[in-house]
């Protein structure tokens, strides 16, 4: 595994290979920066570029846009609240609060230096752990997908800085969304309003609306605070401090091994990954009071979760064919398109293809960090802008990154929507983040379950005669008698 990934490195480090890596992961950034935009947008309109380059070249472009995205995604989500792509949502709970407390300098770095640790760890698991995990995946069937799914949804509920009651409560909404538009199975319309929802609603429209109108709304209802607001960018202040630093080692361990694991998993994805990290960390966590308030750790796991699941997600995308998300659909489109046939044959037949994209996952990491550490200042000096003049280019940003989603005017005025509601919810203290992942991980939970269901003839005890899937279930359930545990030891509690 060592000679083919040093094969790997001699050719990405050819000059013309090296010069599109660059490019790949600095267009990334930028593309993840603009909220409701994305990889997906970029890559799709790349895919032409792929005619007329070598099919590794193409591909080690394609993946740096996909995982510099994940860097860039993290970048408005700390300063403007505005998460540029779905697995950055996670990081607006810490790293705003951090910006609106004169730390956003320290919120980039540890954003960026979490993302690159996670990155070089999901690098290290593609060169040793390729295979093994391929073998792990693939004993992943309907039944174990939707145990995995349920617990991410139990999960979710502690996610919220409030009650768990409520935060369960915004899960089930989430899920309640995520069943508007066409029935996989049957193809009936459910909960459809207009024709324009029969494709259900879109994510990006949710996480705009919820996280990103609804703080507009919030800052333009107070009042503008005298004067300019003073920000300090130096960089002894961006630096973590070595108590701070220390406390961030065990949160990115956790947060690389999660994304690791869920990136390996077909139709799962960095937006998953994300969610799952900060829900663990928080319950791992000595002070999950602290959470919601700008907390290091809460920002850390995270991000280097989204980075090492992006890394470890084309390990059944080459390997086995199978795309873990939207993105690596696009990506299995532009290996047929150059004629290449991706699954278990590619390691063999394509070497320096397969070893030429993983060892572009590690040039390109070292690039990004040395990309993102100069900036920083760059950065933080956007909250230098009067907020009643940024109001309307983050309205008109928002508008034009749902619209180019799947150009509907439907969606943008749902976005619109949504934050009159996310506005709402954050005056009652609802958390908006169990939403987002109840929306994601509803319809896989019901996908999966109507698979087993119909693959097993209704039995529901094959969740339990499954090994994989029986110790989902424990841990699900175990998960659900600790949190009843800790609540009546806590007591009860008077939240209004």
């Amino acid at each position: 595994m060592i000679d083919q990934f040093l094969l790997g490195l001699s050719v990405v480090l050819q000059p013309n290979v090296l010069m599109y890596a660059f490019f790949g992961v600095f267009l990334g950034q930028l593309i993840g920066v603009l909220p409701g935009v994305g990889a997906i947008t970029a890559i799709s309109l790349l895919l032409p570029v792929t005619f007329y380059l070598d099919a590794t070249t193409s591909m080690i472009l394609l993946a740096g846009i996909y995982y510099g995205s994940q860097y860039g995604g993290s970048i408005a989500s700390i300063l403007l609240n505005l998460p540029g792509t779905p697995s950055s949502v996670v990081t607006c709970l810490e790293g705003y609060p951090l910006a609106q407390s004169n730390r956003a300098g320290l919120a980039l770095f540890v954003a960026a230096f979490s993302s690159f640790l996670g990155g070089m760890v999901g690098v290290s698991i593609l060169v040793l752990a390729a295979i093994p995990m391929t073998v792990i995946a693939l004993k992943f069937g309907a039944p174990e997908y939707a145990m995995l799914v349920m617990f991410g949804l139990i999960t979710a509920s502690m996610i919220g800085t409030g009650s768990q009651i409520r935060a369960f409560a915004m899960v089930t909404l989430g899920v309640g969304l995520g069943l508007v538009g066409a029935d996989a199975t049957t193809g009936y319309y459910r909960f459809v309003a207009m024709p324009e929802l029969a494709d259900g609603i879109s994510l990006v429209s949710l996480a705009m609306g919820l996280f990103g109108v609804s703080e507009v709304i919030r800052n333009a209802a107070r009042r503008p605070p005298p004067g300019e607001t003073k920000l300090s960018v130096r960089m002894r202040d961006v630096i973590p401090k070595g108590s701070e630093a220390k406390s961030l080692v065990f949160p990115i361990i956790r947060g690389s091994s999660i994304g690791s694991f869920f990136g390996a998993l077909p139709g799962t994805g960095a937006a998953i990954a994300s969610f799952i990290a900060y829900a663990m960390e928080k319950r791992f966590s000595k002070s999950p009071q602290e959470f919601g308030k700008g907390h290091l750790p809460g920002l850390a796991a995270p991000e280097s979760a989204n980075n090492a699941a992006s890394q470890t997600g084309f390990i059944p995308t080459l390997s086995l064919g199978v795309p873990g998300d939207a993105v690596m659909a696009l990506i299995i489109g532009a290996l047929l398109l150059n004629g290449i046939i991706p699954g278990p044959r590619l390691m063999v037949d394509q070497p320096e293809l397969f070893w030429g994209v993983i060892a572009s996952f590690f040039v390109g990491n070292i690039i990004l960090l040395l990309i993102n550490i100069p900036l920083i200042k760059l950065w933080v000096l956007l909250l230098r802008i009067p907020y009643q003049k940024l109001y309307p280019m983050i309205i008109l940003m928002i508008c034009v990154g749902v619209y180019s989603h799947r150009t509907s005017v439907t969606d943008v005025m749902l976005t619109l929507a949504f934050g009159v509601l996310g506005y709402v919810m954050k005056n009652y203290r609802f958390e908006p983040a169990p939403v987002l992942l109840g929306f994601v991980l509803g319809p896989l939970l019901e996908d999966n379950f109507r698979r087993t269901m119909l693959l097993y003839g209704g039995d529901f005890s094959v969740f339990l005669t499954r090994p994989i899937s029986a110790t989902l279930v424990f841990f699900t359930i175990g998960l659900i008698v600790f949190s009843i545990w800790s609540g009546l030891k806590k007591g009860p509690v008077v939240d209004t």
